[in-house]
């Protein structure tokens, strides 16, 4: 059986936070505001692997309004998720992301992310696909107001 689930967060920047992507912090002047680290990349994949398997999203899971999960780490709750995925018997096949976002240049880290996600999903480096683009400074990602990233992931069984 394949399942495929998508995923898809975005966050305001803001002053006074770290930017994390992917699990990886990123040196820029601003991060992205939430409840947790607000890794969106994380949080993309998270709901796309949830989705895929039937088991709701990131929001049900790890619920905002508990304070269990202020401040906590994304990759933790990606592999908390991957757990639950793992118990229904499925595997992860591939995941396919992309980020949104004006700037920082993203390139110089994909390798590291890509290195975070595999370890936390209990998969092959090759196994994932990272781009980012820009919104061509349109919307509030263009404006530099926030960040997003979409990932798409196929579990088999």
């Amino acid at each position: 059986m394949i399942r495929i689930g998508q995923g898809f967060d975005v966050h305001q920047l803001v002053e006074g936070r770290k930017l994390i992507i992917g699990g990886v912090e990123l040196p820029f002047e601003k991060g992205l505001l939430g409840h947790s680290d607000a890794d969106v990349l994380l949080h993309a994949i998270t709901d796309a692997i949830l989705g895929a398997a039937g088991l709701g999203d990131i929001g049900h899971l790890f619920p905002d309004t508990d304070p269990t999960f202020k401040d906590a780490d994304s990759a933790k709750l990606l592999e908390e998720a991957n757990k639950k995925v793992l118990a229904t018997g499925f595997t992860i096949g591939n995941i396919d992301c992309t980020i949104l976002a004006e700037q920082p240049k993203m390139k110089p880290y994909l390798g590291q992310m890509k290195a975070v996600i595999a370890a936390t999903c209990q998969i092959e480096e090759n196994q994932i696909n990272l781009k980012a683009t820009t919104m061509e400074k349109m919307g509030f990602i263009g404006q530099e107001e926030g960040m997003g990233a979409i990932a798409v992931a196929l579990l088999q069984k």
